[in-house]
């Protein structure tokens, strides 16, 4: 009986494999299509190219959009490790006037949705002159409630013994905090950067609205506007697709170990 049980869940696993990750090896395949074979279902392996993915890097000013996304995802990325560590610190360690209200204030906003401040936003950057520069792309986004609610919760794991050992050796607040703290949360940090590189590598909506010319473009609006002039060449639409989608499958997989430790460790769902 366990036998069967034990075969059937692995029949199971492997459907949900093959749903999953049959879409994606579709759009592979048919972005190494020539065009002339876009509209059969048979796959000839002696006729599979990289043209398309040529055309785009050639054609289009691709190495740019993949450039302002890397510097955006960037920087917001350590932004937010930084900063979201450093407030979520504070909430879990450091006693002060009305920490449990900002905490509860931290959770209040998580429950907003973006689309609510995007025009206020909108508005505040386009008086700065932040509109269509890296500046209005990446510091309303610095910090984060979840990434601040996630750091707290890790913190509040580390026994407090090993702070109170280094403020008796003479360590300074700032001394713990990077010396101490910080490398034992690599997991929770692990976890923060997919979430956070991830959601903005992918990015469209805010990049969309705040991007006017070519030069600014993230990868995902530039992309888009290359699938609003060559929609109907589905291969060359499905490379773009590819290329988008490489760099975060490459971080997942770097932090997949520690990306698994940080949720188990913090408690989430």
């Amino acid at each position: 009986m366990q036998r069967i049980l034990k075969i059937l869940f692995y029949m199971v696993l492997i459907g949900y494999a093959a749903i999953t990750l049959g879409p994606f090896i579709w759009s592979i395949i048919t972005s190494l299509k020539p065009t002339s074979e876009l509209n059969t279902f048979a796959v000839n392996i002696k006729h599979l190219t990289l043209d398309n993915y040529k055309m785009i890097i050639t054609k289009f000013p691709f190495l740019r959009w993949f450039i302002n996304s890397a510097i955006v995802a960037a920087i917001v990325t350590f932004g937010n490790m930084l900063f979201n560590s450093m407030a979520g610190y504070a909430l879990a360690r450091i006693n002060f006037p009305g920490r449990n209200f900002l905490f509860l204030l931290v959770l209040a906003l998580m429950m907003i949705p973006g689309q609510v401040v995007m025009v206020p936003t909108y508005i505040l950057l386009s008086k700065l002159g932040w509109v269509n520069t890296y500046m209005g792309l990446t510091i309303p986004f610095l910090t984060s409630n979840f990434g601040i609610f996630l750091m707290r919760q890790f913190f509040l794991t580390i026994p407090r013994e090993l702070e109170e050992a280094a403020t008796i050796d003479g360590m300074s607040r700032f001394g713990i905090f990077f010396k101490i703290v910080l490398p034992l949360a690599k997991p929770a940090l692990a976890t923060q950067f997919i979430f956070m590189f991830t959601g903005n590598w992918n990015s469209f909506l805010w990049p969309s609205l705040l991007t006017s010319s070519d030069d600014m473009y993230t990868l995902p609006v530039g992309l888009n506007s290359f699938y609003g002039q060559y929609y109907q060449f589905w291969n060359q639409v499905m490379a773009g697709a590819i290329l988008l989608t490489l760099p975060t499958i490459v971080i997942f997989l770097i932090f997949q170990r520690y990306f698994v430790r940080g949720i188990a460790t913090t408690g989430l769902k």
